[in-house]
């Protein structure tokens, strides 16, 4: 036993010694500046140590005390990944159909409590294992040009706009607001014009114009850098213009570092600087895919073989060590400022309870982000809320007890996920609920037909079938090995519901069974028969842990639904370009002039709202801002959430021009009979429009104002109220920073 105890001792003290012998060093000085302290520590490793630092997993360096640490985390819609219940939000996709910036920002406060909480108790715990640092790769920030991809779930959406202000909200909520300390790092993806096919990713090369590359793919990435002080950005795994983009002139030095003067750290993709030599053949080996990498700025190589050639890439003049010694400092900057080298009582974040993980602040957060994101497409003859005085009920379809749906991709795991056919059970407790799955997401419609027709029967007797079926993030994501009718490699061939959910449906019709539609997706579906013939229709997305209790408090009138399409829900496949071009001509709301089965903006209500008294100034000058305001009234007989859009378009510009784009949004909530004036900002910048030159100018001409509950897009579903007004600009071009 006495040997036993003098091991121990030196055990422990073998674990304190380095800790101690720091102490005299200038980085552990807390009242240095982090930039001084910083450079004191890069100064004292090696090459060799400074190489391994830059690797994701980054090894503890005993000598001076640095604990390893493993920069991969992901908190998309909740801390994710992790062997902690944690509090799963909808997926990104659905909290944007919120256009609710500021319950976002409270979401994401949510998130990176929850993490900081993770992070303190696996650290005392001697666990930094990958997913438990405090460096999220999030949020994707993507335009969702094409409904096909199958990462657009973790998007905000086809706009640039919306995109940027849901993107702001965001990394407000995980970074915190404290003048020296990060809560947590978020970091922008993935940088730039990337957005599948994710069969080709880690190879092919996009060519956009000018006009494009600054009008739709790199708004939301300047409001992130330069407004929102985003802590980091991963570049992607494509090539632009025949660069990687890990390595690409324009996107990371001529952009990102010199015009945003980007200061915070850079990660490649996971593997994409073996793509380099591997897929894009742009270059020979590790050694030069390493060097050209750092030379333009990627900090991080989230992977495990090519930074590891940085070491022959110095020794044989390739790159310069204080190349890398520049990017050590960005990297080691972020871990100061996140608090990792100093005394915990000196970060606030550091005393955040692990009783946070799931507190009922956080659950009542992702009930209320899960109804406001939720988007009534289809209501005829008021066929919802449904009565709670129903006797039998039947929940069927591939969704309507599926967890795996609900809890979207990039998700964490919670301690109860609340199912739509358990919360509607729970909802109607006096009630006959009976569960039945019916069908699978896809199958043959001909091989189904006895079961389709047996299950008819069943269901005979119901006062009510809701149908949950849609597709699953088991069906699109990033990078799947899947190839079914209609998907293929994570992406989708084919934007039609599944047959085989087609045919239950009109198979309930032809019986007469009353039915509502619920669909869960992460992207936009068409659904041509089911818009005709189903009299209500929902949009669930990926609704996250409390997806069934939000959807049953809109089916039965306990919430008064509010959500508004983050992206076009077009009829046909045919609607659709190429998927591999990137190209914006005829994609998305700002580019596509023809028939949509739901707009961009869309969302119905169970009131009505109206819109009037629109007041702008008839003239302006090109540098002015203008101020509008509206007044919208409830005119239902029920309390309800309306968002308030505002477009812009440009009649007189004879060059590339959406034909509208969203400059303006506010979510307010109105009693019946209520009125409120409405007063919507636009600065020279959402007054602007990008020239062929990729310039932001405000020059002479006229502008029209659309405002109202929904894009002013083409569509076959219920015209919501739009109102127009147009104003002319005078004088001289201004150009926007």
């Amino acid at each position: 036993m006495k040997i036993k105890r003098n091991l121990l001792s030196f055990f422990c003290v073998c674990l304190i010694l380095p800790l101690y012998s720091q102490s005299n060093y200038l980085f552990t000085d807390t009242k240095l500046p982090i930039s001084k302290r910083v450079e004191d520590l890069v100064s004292r490793l090696t090459l060799e140590e400074k190489v391994a630092q830059m690797l994701n997993n980054a090894p503890a360096v005993q000598r001076l005390g640095i604990p390893a640490y493993n920069w991969w985390n992901e908190c998309l819609h909740g801390i994710a990944r992790t062997d902690y219940k944690v509090t799963v939000f909808p997926q990104a996709i659905g909290m944007a159909a919120s256009w609710n910036p500021i319950l976002l920002k409270d979401v994401a406060t949510a998130i990176s409590d929850e993490g900081r909480a993770i992070y303190h108790d696996s650290s005392s715990k001697g666990n930094r294992a990958i997913y438990h640092g405090l460096t999220y790769w999030t949020p994707n920030i993507n335009i969702f040009r094409d409904p096909r991809w199958g990462r657009g779930q973790e998007t905000y959406g086809e706009d640039p706009f919306l995109t940027g202000r849901m993107g702001k909200a965001f990394v407000a909520g995980i970074q915190g607001d404290d003048p020296k300390y990060l809560k947590a790092a978020a970091c922008a993806k993935h940088y730039a014009v990337h957005s599948g096919p994710e069969n080709t990713r880690h190879s092919f090369n996009t060519f956009v114009t000018t006009y494009d590359l600054w009008d739709t793919y790199l708004p939301a990435f300047r409001d992130l850098v330069v407004d929102a002080k985003v802590a980091g950005v991963m570049c992607a795994y494509n090539a632009y213009s025949g660069q990687p983009c890990c390595g690409n002139n324009l996107l990371m030095q001529e952009i990102l570092r010199d015009k945003w003067n980007f200061t915070g750290y850079v990660t490649s993709d996971c593997g994409a600087i073996d793509d380099f030599y591997n897929y894009h053949k742009t270059h020979s080996d590790a050694k030069s895919a390493a060097a050209d990498a750092i030379f333009h700025g990627t900090d991080l190589d989230c992977g495990t073989e090519a930074y590891k050639a940085l070491m022959e890439a110095v020794n044989s003049g390739l790159v310069k060590e204080s190349q890398i010694d520049e990017s050590l400092r960005r990297l080691f900057t972020i871990r100061f400022r996140l608090g990792m080298f100093d005394p915990q009582q000196d970060v606030k974040y550091s005393s955040i309870p692990l009783s946070v993980l799931e507190s009922q602040k956080h659950k009542d957060l992702s009930l209320q982000i899960a109804r406001e994101s939720i988007v009534l497409l289809k209501n005829e003859n008021n066929t919802l809320p449904l009565s709670k005085k129903l006797k039998k009920v039947a929940v069927i379809g591939p969704n309507a007890n599926n967890e795996a749906s609900v809890l979207g991709n990039y998700n964490g795991f919670p301690s109860v996920v609340n199912t739509p056919y358990k919360s509607i059970k729970e909802k109607l407790q006096k009630a006959d609920v009976v569960y039945e799955k019916g069908v699978d997401f896809v199958a043959s419609v001909e091989d189904n037909k006895q079961n389709i027709s047996d299950l008819i029967e069943r269901l005979k007797d119901r006062d009510i079938v809701i149908f949950v079926g849609g597709i699953s993030p088991e069906l699109e994501g990033e990078e799947l090995q899947i190839k079914l009718e209609g998907f293929r490699g994570g992406d989708r061939t084919s934007i039609s519901l599944p047959k085989v959910q087609t045919a239950l449906m009109q198979a309930l019709k032809a019986a007469n069974i009353p039915t509502v539609f619920v669909m869960m997706t992460g992207s936009a579906i068409a659904t041509p028969w089911e818009s005709e013939n189903i009299p209500a229709i929902l949009n669930a997305w990926y609704g996250g842990q409390d997806a069934g209790t939000a959807i049953a408090d809109i089916l039965f009138g306990d919430y008064n639904p509010s959500g508004k399409l983050p992206v076009t829900f077009y009829e046909k496949d045919s609607d659709l370009p190429v998927f591999n071009s990137y190209e914006m001509k005829t994609r998305t709301y700002r580019y596509f002039d023809g028939e949509v089965l739901y707009p961009f903006g869309y969302g119905l209500s169970y009131t009505d709202f109206e819109y009037s008294d629109l007041q702008l100034p008839s003239t302006m000058n090109t540098n002015d801002n203008v101020e509008i305001s509206v007044k919208v009234k409830n005119i239902g007989k029920m309390a309800g959430e309306e968002v308030v859009q505002l477009y812009l378009s440009y009649p007189a510009e004879k060059n590339n021009k959406p034909l509208y784009a969203l400059k303006s949004f506010e979510r307010i909530s109105l009693k019946p009979d209520e009125s409120k004036t409405i007063r919507l900002k636009l600065s020279s910048r959402e007054l602007g429009l990008v020239d062929m030159d990729g310039i932001l100018k405000v020059t002479e001409g006229r502008r029209e104002i659309y405002v109202g509950g929904s894009s002013p897009s083409k569509t076959k579903a219920k015209h919501l109220p739009i109102i127009k007004k147009g104003f002319d600009i005078v004088g001289e071009t201004h150009i926007v920073d």
